[in-house]
């Protein structure tokens, strides 16, 4: 991609190829849902601190919570989000609208029923029995069904558009291919199909893959997008961005029996996930260096630009995430932290400290120029930033520490409440975190309201400290 390609990427004479009223609602949505998704994280904070506020009510216990938790940040806010970012990226990339503007309001309030109709399973005690595919029984089918429309709606200016394809569509392409089959791998298969330990395989493979084919390829892909435009000038090498992709889509498949080392499921499966997720790493780092050379000789633009800002440190994390997960799934490390917190905080750092910060980001970048105002406050764009990199980095440390620890008390074979006991200011430090995430989140939402709020400028938001380009 040169330079001129870049320029006409953003160019406000494209700006009727992008539906730019469903990108505001797929983000006003993704957010509503951020909130419930944070406020089922707090109540479990503070039930593990002994403050839980609604307790002895069976259907908002700590167990349903934590499903909502999960479900409405991994369907409700990830997904939305990034929904509403391709729905810029794609027609700009290709010079082509989606197939149906339509359908994509269709599979808007679709989606939208599938995650309320999820939360309100779960609370009723309907769940699944599956990590990260607790969505009941009868959601499952909708679900996929809406993840093909997608597939139905995208892909058709993607294989329409000349000349060759940039790497940010081969993330997109294999994404719309890999999620229905994930999807149906990881919610039918282990309930109807296979039993015990076959079941539990499967289940590993779901639980990594929803996030390596998934969430990954739409966090990448929109980088490789957003990250060249703001600093107008290419990525350094398209080289190492194809060895990036083809490094994902051949070892990520592999890893999610990471998730049950020391169990019945045979060690050569076991070996092949350590193996995979330790190669990955080497992947990532190709990756992380293709955009920080990017970034070499504009440095000072992560000082002045708040969306660079995020996606440079959602790449720091995501590079930490993938360097301490290459670390704990060998079999020696996990005696120490299997079941423990630190498994904890790795989950944290990679959902809120990776993809929810470029997320964020890209809505600090697109929302000014969507609703054609300037923000109204840069004061409440830095604490957006500050707080929720800061918040979310203290928690995974904290956790982390509060793993080891844990781990060694019970290898110890001290008594359970040893390690309860000794957890509990560490319980207590991951509820000031949150808290803090929170109130970033808080900072962003009233700074949207006061932003649309305000009077509309007639011409592009100007070169402001969060919307510079």
């Amino acid at each position: 991609m040169n330079s001129a390609t870049l320029e006409n990427l953003d160019a406000p004479k494209h700006k009727d190829l992008v539906n730019e009223k469903i990108v505001l609602w797929y983000f006003l949505a993704a957010l509503t849902y951020m909130f419930i998704s944070m406020l089922g994280g707090i109540l479990m904070a503070m039930q593990l601190v002994h403050h839980n506020p609604i307790r002895g009510i069976e259907w908002l216990s700590p167990g349903r919570w934590r499903m909502i938790h999960t479900n409405a940040i991994a369907y409700g806010f990830l997904a939305n989000a990034f929904l509403g970012a391709i729905h810029w990226a794609i027609p700009r990339l290709t010079f082509r609208p989606v197939l149906s503007v339509f359908l994509s309001w269709a599979i808007f309030f679709a989606w939208q029923a599938i995650v309320l109709s999820t939360a309100v399973g779960i609370i009723i005690g309907q769940a699944q029995g599956l990590e990260w595919g607790e969505t009941p029984v009868w959601i499952d089918p909708v679900a996929l069904v809406g993840l093909l429309l997608l597939m139905v709606n995208f892909m058709p200016p993607i294989l329409r558009a000349k000349g060759p394809q940039y790497v940010t569509l081969w993330y997109f392409m294999a994404m719309f291919v890999w999620t229905p089959l994930t999807y149906a791998m990881g919610n039918f298969i282990p309930q109807y199909i296979a039993p015990g330990t076959s079941g539990g395989a499967i289940a590993g493979l779901f639980i990594h893959d929803l996030v390596g084919l998934f969430v990954t390829p739409l966090g990448w892909g929109l980088m490789y997008y957003f990250v060249p435009i703001i600093l107008k000038k290419p990525i350094w090498s398209h080289g190492l961005s194809l060895v990036g992709f083809w490094g994902l889509a051949f070892f990520y498949p592999l890893q999610g029996i990471h998730h049950f080392l020391y169990t019945p499921i045979p060690m050569f499966l076991q070996y092949g996930a350590v193996i995979a997720t330790v190669a990955i790493e080497f992947v990532v780092a190709t990756v992380v260096i293709n955009f920080f050379v990017t970034l070499w000789g504009s440095g000072r633009m992560i000082v002045q630009n708040v969306p660079l800002r995020f996606f440079y440190t959602g790449m720091v994390y995501y590079f930490i995430t993938c360097f301490q997960c290459a670390m704990q799934v060998t079999l020696t490390f996990q005696e120490l932290i299997h079941f423990s917190d630190w498994v904890v905080g790795h989950a944290h750092l990679v959902m809120f400290g990776v993809f929810s910060q470029w997320l964020l980001g890209m809505m600090t970048y697109l929302i000014p120029r969507i609703v054609k105002r300037d923000w109204y406050s840069q004061t409440l764009v830095e604490w957006h930033f500050w707080l929720s990199a800061v918040g979310v980095f203290v928690m995974f440390l904290d956790l982390g520490l509060a793993g080891v620890f844990q781990g060694y008390w019970w290898a110890s074979l001290q008594s359970w409440d040893v390690s309860v006991d000794g957890s509990y200011p560490f319980w207590m430090i991951r509820l000031v975190a949150g808290l803090a995430m929170f109130g970033g989140q808080c900072c962003f939402v009233y700074n949207i309201y006061r932003t649309m709020s305000g009077p509309q400028t007639e011409t592009a938001p100007s070169g402001n400290l969060a919307t510079a380009s």
